[in-house]
């Protein structure tokens, strides 16, 4: 009886071959992106960059406050339409982040109103995975 126990215990324990386990990469290391706003303009550095996660740090240089937007310039209601991300009022001298996972393509840095022009930034192929790396923060 203690033989079948611990027989069924076993072949219970083990997987079938039915289930698959998928080892799936790590997605790319987040970057940051930093964006100035200034009185008359929005900079992005770097402009180009790899698809995947990214830190957009935003610093206001105007003097006031600023809500910042993220998006992708396709069109809304596209099979490409993907982010849009603002930030919160951004006081003058003070810094806001937005984090998102950017795919591929053209992407506009802008704030409400039309007094100051937008930063177009360009997300090319998708970064190499992070699977294989070490020590990261």
């Amino acid at each position: 009886m203690l033989g079948v126990t611990v027989v069924a215990a076993f072949v219970g324990g083990c997987g079938g071959e039915d289930q698959k386990y998928t080892n799936r990469d790590r997605p790319p290391v987040p970057i940051q992106v930093t964006a100035y706003v200034a009185k008359d303009k929005v900079s992005v550095s770097p402009g180009r960059f790899g698809a995947g996660p990214i830190t957009l740090i935003v610093t206001n240089h105007t003097d006031r406050s600023q809500q910042v937007t993220l998006e992708t310039s396709d069109s809304p209601g596209s099979a490409k339409a993907g982010v849009r991300q603002e930030t919160g009022p951004i006081n003058p001298r003070d810094t806001a982040t937005i984090q998102a996972d950017v795919r591929q393509g053209a992407y506009s840095v802008h704030v409400s109103g039309g007094d100051i022009r937008p930063a177009m930034v360009k997300v090319g192929a998708k970064r190499p995975s992070a699977q294989q790396d070490l020590l990261l923060p």
